[in-house]
């Protein structure tokens, strides 16, 4: 390379400053210096060259009262990018002097807006609150902030055990609510499935209640229709022997024929007196007599 040429990278830009005036902004490339002519002046060149890298950068440490006045240290990892690198050389004197009291500045009236409770619930909210309250000052002078993270949050010794004792007792209280809740949710289910059980159980119970009547209906019905068809039948063979009273001789003969094939058999005939010394005849005008048998 010659003395009066020079290279500009992909990562960088420069701006070309003439006299003191800036004149261009140089993209990746090789450039040449003016040279010194004859009988004319050479001008004063300077090249400032940007960085358009995207960067970190850290704030350490910042002591700053939360709203209910506890001291706390706090971390702050910002990423950036420039964008306009006139606007990042000339609008500032040193623009990550800037970023960083501008992020300081930010984290403080967050913080001093936020309980420790809150703060320790939602640590995203600081972070974020950083990010909205420098990002439109960053554009005016040609940056972009990418993040602002909280990295570190660090308290007081005897505060840090207190803490620490708060969590554990949130995280046992957390598990003993969530234990009774399951427990809870286990009788509920237990006590419904026993109560299902019951209604069942009762259900089928009077199901078969209401059968067992139903058949014992049944079975009285049953009986009585056939009760009714013996006396039916009974009262038919009543009024045939009333009409027809040979077919009771009948009988009586059969039956009588039946009691001569028993040896023990004994047939008993009533002659009774009526009062003139003759035999008494029966009120259906044959003699009386009953039959027997000896076993």
């Amino acid at each position: 390379m010659r003395d009066n040429e020079f290279i500009i990278k992909n990562t960088h830009r420069g701006l070309w400053y003439q006299d003191g005036v800036l004149t261009q902004i140089l993209e990746a490339g090789r450039y040449q210096l003016p040279r010194r002519r004859l009988f004319r002046r050479k001008p004063e060149v300077e090249i400032l060259l940007v960085d358009m890298r995207e960067r970190d950068l850290t704030i350490k440490n910042q002591e700053i009262l939360t709203a209910d006045k506890v001291a706390i240290r706090v971390s702050i990892i910002v990423r950036f990018r420039v964008t306009d690198p006139q606007a990042v050389i000339q609008e500032v004197e040193d623009f990550e002097t800037r970023i960083y009291s501008d992020v300081q500045l930010a984290a403080r009236r967050s913080l001093a807006s936020m309980t420790l409770e809150q703060i320790m619930t939602n640590r995203n909210q600081l972070s974020e609150d950083i990010l909205a309250d420098v990002t439109e000052s960053a554009a005016s002078y040609g940056v972009s902030i990418r993040r602002a993270d909280v990295k570190d949050l660090i308290f007081p010794g005897n505060l840090q055990d207190i803490m620490n004792r708060v969590l554990s007792a949130e995280r046992m209280a957390e598990a003993r609510l969530i234990e009774a809740r399951a427990k809870a949710e286990v009788e509920r289910i237990e006590a419904q499935t026993e109560a299902d059980a019951r209604r069942i159980s009762s259900a089928a119970d009077a199901e078969a209640t209401r059968q067992a009547a139903t058949a014992e209906v049944e079975a009285e019905r049953i009986r009585t229709e056939a009760e009714i068809r013996d006396l039916r039948a009974r009262a038919e063979v009543a009024g045939a022997y009333t009409e027809h009273p040979a077919l009771l001789r009948q009988l009586e003969l059969e039956a009588l024929r039946d009691l001569s094939r028993l040896a023990s058999a004994r047939i008993y005939i009533n002659f009774g007196s009526n009062g003139d010394g003759r035999g008494g005849a029966a009120s259906n005008g044959s003699n009386g007599f009953s039959v027997g048998s000896d076993d």
